[in-house]
């Protein structure tokens, strides 16, 4: 099998490349941000003066080795604490495929910042330290991840130089992840052994280990399909803005620009506006000033309409036949990211799409337990972290899908009225 390039070209044509959003997760003192800063540097996707200053601070804290954390941990609680806190987000690109990554902390108290980075994440990517094998904390973050519908998990069992790059010790965690896995949706899992110090099978396949045929991480993170995940079928444009140019050249035109959240829109199809139930066709699709002949998810577009229908922000435009049903009951699993419990007959603000509302806790059937997957029925309050199932009632009709069906229109998110703080997030079942 032929090792992915590493050596970055002159230019990249970014414009056909596709965009792969993943998460990495695991225990503290994993390796995850080590992980991240060697596929910064073996992909070439660091400045020369950040490596320098990385190495000069690595030199001045005694260390005999780059600390490539420290090109992610950057708050300064983060460094003086060894451990990553706030989800940091980079960016790096090879020819084949542009990348996001969210760097999500370990610890336990901070399993909110790890919901907010995996939200939108196509793949996760769970470390694990070989010597130690699965945790608490590692399983913990499995069953997020399985939660959050992120379609596709990549385990990566790490420090595999500190175990001599024993076979017996990678295939005891493979095996024992693949039991625990069985109970979880996770529709695509990959176990990949590597070393993120030493750089064993991150970027290129590691000679240390001649009995791992697979691939390396990153020509796995290359080439694994996200396409398809996305719900293809069903028309879903929530507004976001409505779009009016104050000049004369385009007085007359009257676009409605916001994200495509499911299916595929073309000019001429027929679609219909929710809430008002009034129907038209799709005159053009407009994209940095230009028509295009189609838009999918998850794509920023202006759609026109042939008809001069009332449709402002919070509408949702989809397919006639196909549209969600307008709901004021939701049913759904919370994540609650605030100190102050959540308690039946709590009022919140809610967010879902573009589209606001207000909302009442009318029940909280359990607590789940992330660790055993036991369902405390007994709960009377959900505190930060939990994660539970609630029934609100909203003071508006939402338009939604279930979150397994599509993870755009099946989310949304709570907020404190009186301090705008976001204090929960919801995945409708």
């Amino acid at each position: 099998m032929t090792a992915p390039v590493t050596d970055a070209p002159e230019t990249l044509d970014e414009s056909r490349m596709d965009l792969l959003r993943f998460a990495t997760a695991g225990s503290v003192d994993d390796g995850k941000s080590t992980l991240i800063g060697r596929l910064l540097l073996d992909s070439k996707a660091i400045f020369e003066d950040q490596l320098e200053a990385v190495e000069a601070t690595s030199q001045s804290k005694g260390y005999d080795y780059t600390d490539l954390a420290l090109l992610t941990d950057g708050l300064r609680s983060e460094r003086e604490q060894g451990i990553t806190i706030d989800v940091a987000y980079r960016y790096f690109a090879t020819p084949r495929r542009k990348f996001i990554i969210a760097d999500t902390p370990g610890h336990v108290q901070y399993t909110r910042n790890m919901v907010t980075g995996a939200s939108t994440a196509d793949l996760g990517l769970v470390l694990v330290d070989a010597r130690s094998g699965l945790t608490e904390q590692s399983r913990r973050h499995a069953v997020i991840l399985s939660l959050l519908r992120v379609p596709h998990l990549v385990l990566a069992v790490n420090k595999m130089d500190l175990v001599d790059y024993d076979e017996d010790t990678f295939n005891k965690i493979r095996d024992e992840f693949d039991t625990f896995a069985a109970k979880l949706a996770i529709p695509d899992l990959t176990v990949i052994p590597i070393s993120a110090l030493k750089g064993d099978n991150v970027v290129t396949r590691s000679e240390a280990m001649p009995w791992y045929q697979g691939t390396s991480l990153l020509h796995h993170l290359e080439n694994v399909h996200v396409a398809s995940d996305r719900d293809l079928v069903d028309t879903r444009f929530p507004v976001q803005y409505v779009v009016r140019p104050k000049s004369d050249e385009f007085h007359d035109y009257r676009g409605y620009a916001g994200q495509v959240a499911g299916g595929v829109l073309k000019p001429g199809d027929e679609v219909q506006v929710l809430p008002s139930g009034f129907t038209s066709k799709i005159a053009g699709i407009d994209l940095h000033e230009q028509s295009i002949d189609e838009a999918f998810p998850p794509m920023s577009v202006t759609v026109r309409l042939t008809d001069d229908l009332d449709v402002s922000r919070g509408d949702m435009i989809c397919r006639p036949q196909n549209a969600p049903t307008p709901t004021q009951d939701i049913d759904a699993m919370v994540c609650w990211m605030t100190n102050q419990p959540l308690r039946p007959r709590q009022k919140l603000a809610i967010k879902h799409t573009t589209r606001n509302a207000r909302a009442m806790v009318k029940d909280l059937q359990y607590r789940l337990d992330i660790n055993t997957l036991h369902r405390d029925l007994d709960t009377q309050e959900l505190g930060l972290n939990e994660i539970g199932r609630v029934k609100l009632r909203t003071t508006a009709p939402l338009f939604v899908d279930a979150y397994e069906k599509n993870r755009t229109t099946g989310s949304f998110i709570l907020i404190d009225e009186a301090t705008g703080v976001t204090v929960g997030a919801g995945m409708i079942l």
